[in-house]
């Protein structure tokens, strides 16, 4: 088994670690800088058929493109830019991510530069796949936090005062922007309708006393649909070691009836007036109560449900509350 040196072993550590820093890497090639008596480290990273990303000191030569064959350590006179005082290597992961290493320097360099990249070479490559790994667990994140966040969705934690004691960003931002739901005076969870506000404090109070009492399930707002869920707090990374009791689960939408009639059209190709008493149905209402809503006699609104019903191949009203209440809908 070959045993490294020296300035290798000072160097695998930073390495590894190099994904973490921020910028990345910046220890590394500090530290490549001066085990290899070099005027400049740099760094290139590449995805795919974007941009090189530099990390380091110097800049590197245009000349330098993800054509060098990998772990092959390369002089600047092989590479046709006139330089024998400058080193370069390629390595990448096999998923489009892939990374040079040059070292530039003042004089020219001796064998044992070529031989610590070379050494080097395995270990860089492990760094990239777990910074691969990192950007793509990344990615996935934001999608899902994205996701999150358009079916405005949080939580809140509430003392037996009804006083707000931690939130998600998401709640946090509902409790800034709307009117319907808002942190009152001493930081006290307020709902706009005081029925509501009632019937909130009450049910906080009971799950102080009783912490297996049912959650309840309360409708804020129509348009548009804001629903809150109230239930005794169970989950311990909620409370954080707080006097919290109760938790409030916010479902909202971001969009006006309207808005989402006009997203019904493109999906079920509805005419306008089919696609309001659509959602409306989707919100519950009957078809007498949704008839008045929009104006529409009885007749005409059974005639329009026929039609939903045909377009979006709901066969009742508890089917078209699922074809658009849990479709792309929630999403948009």
């Amino acid at each position: 088994m070959r045993v490294p040196n020296l300035g290798e072993t000072e160097l695998l550590v930073p390495l590894h670690d190099g994904v973490f820093e921020q910028p990345m890497w910046q220890t590394f090639l500090a530290r490549l800088r001066q085990v290899a008596g070099a005027s400049g480290a740099t760094m290139l990273i590449r995805s795919g058929e974007g941009e090189a990303v530099q990390f380091g000191s110097g800049r590197a030569p245009p000349a330098i493109t993800e054509d060098l064959r990998e772990g092959r350590v390369y002089s600047g006179d092989e590479l046709e830019i006139g330089a024998s005082s400058l080193r370069a290597m390629r390595v990448a992961t096999g998923d489009g991510l892939q990374a040079t290493i040059i070292l530039t320097a003042d004089n020219s360099f001796g064998a044992d530069i070529a031989s610590l990249l070379s050494a080097l070479a395995p270990h860089f490559k492990v760094a990239l796949r777990v910074l691969e790994t990192m950007e793509r667990e990344r990615a996935r994140s934001e999608v899902s936090a994205e996701a999150f966040a358009r079916i405005n969705f949080g939580w809140i934690s509430l003392d037996a005062k009804s006083r707000i004691v931690d939130h998600d960003p998401q709640a946090g931002r509902m409790l800034s922007q709307s009117s319907t739901l808002r942190r009152g005076h001493y930081d006290r969870l307020t709902p706009s309708d005081p029925a509501v506000d009632r019937q909130l404090t009450a049910l906080v109070r009971s799950f102080a006393t009783d912490p297996r009492a049912r959650p309840r399930a309360i409708n804020l707002s129509h348009d548009p649909w804001i629903d809150i869920l109230v239930a005794p707090l169970r989950l311990e990374a909620l409370a954080g070691g707080t006097d919290a009791v109760a938790v409030v689960y916010i479902r909202g939408d971001r969009s006006s009836s309207e808005t989402r009639a006009e997203q019904l059209v493109d999906l079920f190709d509805l005419t306008p007036s089919e696609a309001r008493l659509a959602w409306s149905m989707a919100q519950g209402l009957s078809i007498a109560e949704a008839a008045e809503e929009h104006g529409l006699t009885i007749e005409t609104a059974r005639n329009y449900s026929k039609k939903i019903y045909a377009k979006t191949g709901a066969r009742g009203q508890v089917d078209l509350v699922r074809h658009v209440l849990t479709g792309v809908l929630a999403l948009a």
